[in-house]
């Protein structure tokens, strides 16, 4: 798991390769991604955007940017926890990901940018 804090905005990932859904001698590698962002701030926080650079080893790299997580614009109290499941597809079996969400704080709509730490994606038999 890799973690990194923002302004009291904590975002852990955690990565799993899925052989059912993968089929490598057609280039396809599916991963799942779990997210936990957790408010350690103040303050209410709603997520409004996301913004993903995705790597995908000897490929072009990608970038995917949209409203919400997973169909969803969390607001988060102070203390609270937000945790959800997605998913990318890779041609080589090995890349990254990182990025940022956009939030805003409720109080006064100042809007935050808040890191998502990089995390890496690789078959397990490509580690051969």
């Amino acid at each position: 798991m890799v973690t990194e804090i923002t302004q009291g905005i904590r975002v852990s990932v955690e990565t799993e390769y899925q052989p059912a859904y993968s089929s490598p001698s057609q280039y396809h590698y599916v991963f799942t991604y779990r997210i936990t962002i957790e408010n350690q701030s103040d303050n209410t926080i709603q997520l409004l955007r996301r913004h993903w650079f995705i790597a995908d080893a000897g490929f072009s790299p990608r970038e995917v940017e949209g409203e919400g997580v997973v169909g969803q614009q969390p607001v988060l109290e102070p203390g609270q926890a937000h945790q959800y499941v997605s998913g990318c597809n890779l041609k080589s079996g090995i890349g990254k990901m990182t990025g940022t969400y956009l939030m805003e704080r409720i109080v006064d709509g100042t809007q935050l940018q808040v890191n998502i730490p990089e995390f890496v994606m690789v078959a397990p038999f490509r580690l051969n």
